[in-house]
């Protein structure tokens, strides 16, 4: 493939991801979290107690990613630790609270996106995630 700035897949896909980016950021401002967080929080609502780096692997997330959002839902009330010798880390109450609330919000944001993008939209962003990953 010939030079083109334009035709940048890598360019491309990180400007298709600001702009979801963007739309959760909208969603989540009242929430005071961030989408990262809201992932976190989810896995974990899954998830239940698991140690840190399993949320890393699970999410494809960095170590750095995980630590620095861990730390900002542990200061916010969001999880808890246990003082096991590898700390597990689990929802306390008011994570599994704002874990209920945010699913209406991410069923708003899904259903905005599955409009935008269509049923060929939705297939094709499938097929690419089987490519690529």
């Amino acid at each position: 493939m010939k030079y083109d700035f334009q035709e940048c897949i890598g360019s491309r896909l990180r400007q298709m991801s600001r702009v979801v980016d963007n739309i959760f950021r909208s969603y989540l401002s009242d929430f005071d979290i961030t989408e990262n967080q809201m992932t976190i929080l989810f896995a974990l609502s899954k998830l239940e107690k698991v140690e840190q780096g399993t949320i890393g692997q699970v999410l494809s997330l960095e170590r750095s990613t995980v630590s620095r959002n861990i730390k900002i839902l542990y200061a916010k009330g969001y999880i808890e630790k246990s003082m096991d010798y590898r700390p597990l880390i689990s929802l306390t109450e008011e994570g599994k609270v704002l874990v209920k609330n945010l699913i209406p919000v991410w069923e708003e944001i899904m259903n905005q996106l599955s409009e935008k993008l269509g049923d060929a939209g939705l297939n094709n962003l499938k097929e690419l995630e089987n490519k690529i990953m």
